[in-house]
């Protein structure tokens, strides 16, 4: 089990230090801030603007690291879009953790929602809202089911590759990419060379962006552009 203490990043949102892994699960700079940059406005926001006609397809997305939970909860509160939201967490957080993270800032209904996507069932698919499904799997990465042509998005969270090298290898990027569909987009926070050119091996369309104000200079936004 995991040790990790609850710390206040620069944007006033919580973090969690993890230590075991000597690392916070989000930026210091500002972790509300950078979820939403990395993962909302690069990865979703992106994917529904290059859609080029409505679909009532629902939007699947893969998540490694359930972590906080705090990419999912900001992608469930994106009501105007139906989405399938897999992720995958080998170490899930206490509940008297998660319960005094403060990304909900007194709100009711905000409050209602983030408990349900803590408390929704290992391996089942939950309705979470009417617009948003969870599947959540307690397993290590390396032992996930990865079913070809299966998701539109991949948010990639994990811990760095300093502390979790056998994440970031060229044989698990290649699972992802034969699981995404094209033009699906996989975002991470991490911008190291290495990863960008593993990206790339497997087949990957690869850009650095800027990353949030305040936080990383810049992330890797990663692009399937064939079948």
């Amino acid at each position: 089990m995991q040790t990790n203490t609850i710390h206040i990043t620069n944007d006033g949102s919580n973090t969690l230090f993890s230590e075991t892994f000597g690392e916070t699960y989000h930026s210091i700079f500002g972790a509300k801030a950078e979820s939403e940059h990395i993962f909302i406005q690069s990865a979703l926001r992106k994917w529904t603007e290059q859609q080029e006609s409505e679909t009532n397809k629902p939007i699947r997305i893969l998540e490694f690291g359930f972590g906080t939970g705090l990419n999912a909860f900001l992608t469930a509160k994106q009501t105007n879009q139906k989405i399938e939201y897999v992720t995958i967490e080998k170490f899930p957080i206490e509940k008297d953790i998660w319960s005094n993270l403060n990304f909900c800032e007194q709100n009711t209904d905000n409050k209602t929602l983030f408990r349900k996507l803590h408390e929704a069932k290992w391996g089942e698919k939950t309705t979470i809202t009417p617009t948003f499904f969870i599947e959540k799997h307690q397993c290590d990465f390396l032992n996930f089911n990865f079913l070809p042509n299966n998701f539109d998005i991949v948010y990639f969270d994990a811990f760095s590759p300093e502390k979790q090298p056998e994440l970031w290898t060229e044989d698990l990027f290649q699972k992802i990419f034969v699981s995404m569909k094209k033009n699906g987009i996989l975002t991470t926070y991490c911008a190291k060379g290495i990863v960008r050119r593993t990206m790339q091996k497997v087949g990957f369309k690869v850009e650095r962006i800027p990353g949030p104000i305040g936080g990383k200079r810049e992330i890797l936004r990663a692009k399937k552009t064939t079948n």
